[in-house]
């Protein structure tokens, strides 16, 4: 540690010190004022000179360990196989896969018609990313007559998308490029109509348009507009592809509108209105419907319905306490259930009417893993992704039939990773209200116990899980002595829909609290201590982070928050910013008193106060909407006037990039590796090469 305040000390800049221009919010009797409400007005030089003060700080503060941010770059580039290729996935006559080359940022779209067949370039990305600051492939259609390809792109980092389509027969793009596409769209049968979702201002996904290929875009058909703020829709395909399904979307309930997808002309049908808090998901068997809800199931349940007569539902699959029902993947022949128990995802296979019913073994106690898309809808393969903390990520193709177990690919780490070098564990720490909360650990086998270094990372909004899964950049801290552990907190469904539902609205404050005692916890088994402690969270999980701080500032010493959504309050008053009448299912409505008195108790903003804090790095992205550039900025800027310290306090603001960071493959990595010099230079380990 001496040598690291001897290292800070010598750092001769000054942070950039914001003006302070107060705006007032007037609510329920409060008087909040907001000090740097300035800092969002992008169109402001002076606001892009900040931030651009702000990376300057940030490189210079970082200057000592810059040699060793370009040596964990270096690590983390060798654990690539520049050269490689997703396992081809067969859509009709064609196989179907991703191919990137060495010293390529991005990868190629090419099909083939057997292995041994003559390869076909349909999209490269790297001349598609020619001249711009960011790409990303968003959705690859081939037509249901693969002679076209549907494409869409961000250019951005916005997740905002463009759509082509391309001609593969004469490779000339038919049409122009459809602007502002969300996140999905789909061919009919046809292989001539497309339709797509498209933005409102807010960043919501808010109509559906359907259109020939060969017209005008500004021609096309509007189809369906959700009219209340609060619901966003979601396009897709039966997998039996005999169906299209339009779900309106919000925290509360669903409603789900379904149209055959042989007929371009078919009009949208109701499958069942909308009523909170009842959610159900629509899928397509045979003659049947599959409806997965949770109207008298908390951990949802499976109904099924005759296509002739939706009316005459019967129950597939009962509610189980015990166990979440996360999603549906019908086959011709089987019927996969993907389930979570006991915090771990299961599936479950069985024929359709849900007999002859079996559970996959996995050759490990703690794994996580997801299904691929699996388009050949007679088949009888199932094709997933396995990983765990210490294994590589597998792509296993799983006979239903046989029930054999087939890896087609292992991930590769050229520089070399002996398995039975680490260790995974699954803790548990009690929460101050008495839940129990799995903690996920991996560490190296010949690291002491004793209070070392660790980064303890969680999230715990939305019911999404932070999966105990492998991540080969990781193995830059644990050869470096480091521990890595995942909180399950709550606000996630890792232990089903109450554990979510405990974690979110006036609930919200069990993520905290529980994050702090699966910390503590780590302290009383001598994983780590306070001053050795990293903690970090993305987005959702950097507001949990920047809370966790404002109540316990001495739980760790140094905190590294991405894209944090920090400014509760000052976000959810202002119903025209990006998804925020949407959000307010899920955190609270400022407009109700007694959910703003509840938010604004944690709101990290709102909530800075003088006094020590940890070493901190946070991070935005300037065309982020899902998390605004200013939320950390502000953020920053009011923890500079608050903390009584000298400990390091740096913002760095990608100006090219949004939520998910630079695009490129390498690019993100020089990212990740400045993340993690930080951390090593905040726990005085900034020696250890």
């Amino acid at each position: 540690m001496a040598l690291f305040i001897k290292l800070f000390m010598n750092i001769n800049v000054t942070p950039p010190v914001a003006a302070i221009k107060p705006v007032e919010i007037a609510i329920h009797g409060d008087r909040i004022i907001d000090p740097y409400a300035w800092l969002e007005n992008r169109d402001d030089p002076a606001v892009i000179a900040h931030l651009e003060a702000e990376n300057a700080y940030t490189a210079a503060t970082l200057a000592p360990v810059q040699d060793l941010a370009q040596q964990i770059y270096r690590e983390m580039r060798g654990r690539i196989k520049e050269d490689d290729a997703t396992v081809p996935e067969r859509i009709g006559a064609y196989e179907y896969y991703f191919r990137s080359e060495t010293g390529e940022q991005y990868p190629r779209y090419c099909r083939r018609h057997s292995p041994d067949g003559d390869e076909e370039l349909l999209l490269n990305g790297n001349l598609l990313a020619a001249g711009l600051n960011f790409f990303r492939f968003g959705e690859v259609h081939p037509s249901p007559d693969q002679r076209k390809l549907l494409y869409t792109v961000d250019s951005t980092g916005a997740w905002v998308f463009t759509l082509y389509v391309l001609d593969l027969d004469s490779g000339e793009l038919l049409g122009a490029p459809v602007p502002n596409v969300a996140y999905d769209s789909a061919w009919l049968n046809d292989s001539r109509t497309l339709l797509y979702t498209v933005f409102d201002q807010t960043h919501r996904s808010y109509r559906l348009y359907r259109r020939p290929i060969a017209a005008d875009p500004a021609a096309a058909e509007l189809i369906y507009e959700e009219g209340d703020d609060r619901f966003a829709l979601s396009l897709a395909k039966t997998r039996s592809q005999a169906y299209l399904t339009l779900t309106s979307f919000s925290y509360s309930a669903t409603e789900v509108r379904y149209a055959p997808a042989d007929d371009p002309a078919a009009p949208f049908t109701v499958f069942a209105p909308r009523r909170a808090p009842i959610e159900y998901f629509l899928d397509h068997q045979g003659d049947h419907f599959l409806i997965r809800t949770n109207e008298h199931a908390e951990n949802f349940k499976l109904l099924l319905a005759p296509v002739s007569d939706p009316s005459r539902q019967r129950e597939l699959i009962p509610h189980r306490p015990d166990t979440l029902l996360t999603d549906v993947d019908p086959f011709a022949t089987k019927l996969v259930l993907h389930e979570r128990r006991n915090g771990l995802r299961q599936l479950r296979i069985s024929d359709p009417d849900g007999n002859n019913e079996h559970y996959v073994e996995f050759p490990e106690v703690a794994y996580t893993l997801s299904a691929w898309n699996n388009p050949e809808y007679a088949s009888t393969i199932l094709r997933l992704n396995y990983a765990s903390m210490i294994t590589p990520p597998q792509v296993v193709d799983y006979d239903m039939q046989s029930r054999t177990w087939l890896v087609r690919k292992q991930e590769e780490i050229p520089s070399g990773y002996n398995q039975a070098d680490y260790v995974t564990e699954r803790l548990e720490a009690l929460a101050a209200d008495g839940a129990r909360v799995p903690i996920s650990i991996v560490y190296r086998r010949d690291r002491p116990q004793n209070g070392g270094p660790a980064l303890l990372t969680g999230y715990g909004a939305y019911g999404s899980t932070v999966e105990p899964g492998f991540d080969s950049k990781r193995l830059s801290l644990l050869d470096r002595g480091f521990a890595v552990a995942i909180a399950h907190i709550r606000g996630g469904n890792d232990l089903g829909r109450r554990w979510y539902e405990e974690g979110r609205l006036m609930h919200k404050k069990n993520t905290f609290s529980d994050f702090i005692a699966c910390a503590e916890q780590l302290f009383a088994r001598g994983y780590t201590s306070p001053e050795q402690l990293a903690i970090s969270g993305t987005s959702a999980g950097g507001l949990l982070v920047s809370a966790v701080i404002t109540l316990r500032p001495d739980i760790c010493r140094a905190v590294l928050a991405r894209v944090p959504w920090t400014n509760v309050i000052a976000a959810l008053v202002k119903p025209e910013l990006p998804l925020t009448v949407i959000e307010w299912l899920q955190w609270g409505d400022p407009a109700i008193e007694e959910q703003y008195r509840y938010m604004r108790s944690y709101d990290p903003y709102d909530n800075v106060a003088p006094g020590p804090y940890p070493h901190i790095m946070a991070t935005a992205g300037l065309t982020d909407l899902q998390v605004p550039y200013w939320d950390p900025a502000k953020w920053v800027a009011r923890l500079r006037t608050a903390k009584t310290d000298d400990t390091m306090l740096v913002l760095r603001t990608n100006m090219a990039a949004g939520h998910g960071g630079a695009s490129g493959r390498f690019s993100y990595l020089e990212e990740i590796a400045q993340e993690y010099a930080f951390m090593l230079m905040a726990l005085g380990r900034n020696t250890e090469f």
